[in-house]
């Protein structure tokens, strides 16, 4: 036992050792990507119509209403910076207790979400004559967005970043759910600001918003993958696995009912995010194995959700 552990060890450290700048460089598209739709969502669907995103933005946006209205101070819109400021405090914490990688990635993705919306022009009047379109297309793009952020292993700060250290901590929570949590005192105080109809429409945002995000979001989605392997010797593919995924794997020798042929199953549950990268090693070490992934699986106990 302590053998393979040693080996293992000795392959996580390698893989650590090989990391892939060309892949963190497609992950920085993708966040490029996740943010302009994020971007043109909200300022060309949703604010046109006077409502409210969810989270850290929706706070963000009624201050910048507060210094409108009440104040009365004719500025530029300062909703993408309002979001910054709100979010350095929650950036200070994760720098200390997450990895530094998520960190820097977050922080560029808050900087270029703040840059974009100030950036995006915001119509005068809806891009569509339905209200309830433009909310549900809104929805759609924002959450997208966000989810495609999430994916490429950077968040977008403010509720989502509570999210993933809550995800870290107790893997029944999800980024969509918080922000549902969150979101119930935000438009309490629109609820008392404002008139129903915003409110109402906002809540239809902020649910297509937050269900599109935990759909893309697939770090979220727990599957169990079943390995049928007729190898005489699993070592190999098990040390790859457990090396390179950092996933644990139960082992049980079987025979074919058929053939008759003894195989060797192995065991493991992976988000649906790390399926490909399974099913890679696997065909590297054995390619006529027989794969079986089923995915929305419940799991109770320790298992790591992990966020990038």
């Amino acid at each position: 036992m302590s053998s393979i552990m040693e080996e293992v060890k000795q392959r996580e450290e390698k893989a650590e050792a090989s990391f892939g700048w060309g892949l963190e460089a497609r992950r920085m598209a993708g966040i490029v990507v996740g943010v302009a739709i994020y971007s043109v969502g909200i300022n060309l669907f949703l604010r046109p119509l006077h409502l409210y995103s969810g989270g850290f933005m929706g706070f963000s946006q009624l201050f910048n209403t507060l210094l409108h209205d009440g104040l009365h101070l004719r500025v530029r819109d300062l909703s993408g910076i309002f979001y910054y400021l709100l979010n350095i405090p929650f950036l200070i914490m994760a720098f200390r207790t997450m990895r530094r990688r998520f960190v820097v990635k977050s922080l560029i993705t808050i900087s270029l979400i703040t840059l974009s919306l100030t950036l995006v022009p915001i119509p005068d009047s809806p891009v569509l004559e339905e209200t309830i379109a433009n909310c549900l297309i809104a929805g759609i793009m924002a959450g997208a967005g966000v989810g495609i952020m999430l994916r490429m292993g950077a968040c977008d700060g403010g509720m989502d970043l509570i999210g993933m250290i809550l995800i870290q901590k107790n893997g029944h929570f999800s980024v969509g759910k918080v922000n549902v949590a969150a979101n119930i005192i935000l438009y309490g105080i629109c609820l008392l600001l404002f008139n129903i109809p915003t409110v109402i429409y906002s809540l239809i945002y902020s649910v297509i918003c937050s269900s599109t995000c935990d759909r893309v979001h697939v770090q979220n989605i727990t599957s169990q993958a079943l390995i049928i392997t007729k190898l005489k010797d699993t070592r190999p593919l098990e040390i790859e696995i457990m090396g390179r995924m950092h996933r644990g794997l139960t082992r049980w020798e079987a025979f074919g009912s058929y053939t008759g042929e003894d195989v060797t199953v192995l065991m493991a549950v992976i988000s649906k995010y790390e399926v490909h990268q399974l099913k890679a090693i696997i065909h590297e070490v054995d390619p006529h194995a027989f794969v079986m992934i089923s995915e929305g699986i419940s799991v109770e106990g320790r298992f790591l959700k992990k966020i990038t």
